[in-house]
């Protein structure tokens, strides 16, 4: 009798954390567990206007060759987005027709951008290649971290738009 109690317990409790998991995936959270941004749950907010510089988005990236060694290396988390990846949580920093120079640091339009220190290799000691930048394309952005090791546009350059999922909203999150 006590096992049984323990079992259907155990379900109950499984199938209630399922519930909610599902039920915040369809409304749109998601749980940031990448130090590019403050850790914890956000939310993906519908975009009503155009994108903006300045605006914090939720974007899946193309799975380009690029994005497949990104993921290879462990740069990119699991998720839903193409190729299995999951969505990055970025601050748009360039739109199309903006000039982007990568050098030792990101420039756009001429003007330094903060915390943009173009590192050489990653973590591991593997080389990182930057971005030759050049002026973004028609429907991309130009995405960028303040975050010292983030992997961003500064490798990857601009990404097209059509994998922008919204913008993002901190509910829950903390700086460590």
């Amino acid at each position: 009798m006590r096992r049984r109690r323990l079992l259907l317990f155990l379900t109950g409790a499984a199938v209630t954390m399922s519930a909610l998991a599902v039920s915040g995936f369809i409304g749109g959270y998601r749980l940031n567990l990448t130090p590019s941004e403050p850790l914890g749950l956000w939310r993906i907010e519908e975009l009503q206007r155009p994108v903006a510089i300045g605006d914090l988005v939720f974007l899946c990236p193309p799975m380009t060759a690029v994005f497949a060694e990104a993921r290879q290396r462990g740069y990119l988390r699991r998720g839903l987005c193409t190729g299995g990846v999951a969505p990055l949580i970025k601050t748009v920093a360039a739109l199309p027709g903006q000039r982007v120079e990568i050098t030792d640091h990101v420039l756009i339009d001429g003007a330094p951008v903060r915390a943009s220190s173009v590192s050489r290799e990653d973590g591991e000691g593997r080389v990182l290649l930057p971005d030759p930048g050049g002026v973004v394309p028609p429907h991309h952005l130009f995405l960028h971290s303040p975050f010292a090791s983030s992997y961003d546009s500064r490798y990857f350059g601009p990404v097209p738009d059509s994998g922008l999922l919204g913008l993002a909203r901190p509910i829950l999150t903390f700086d460590p």
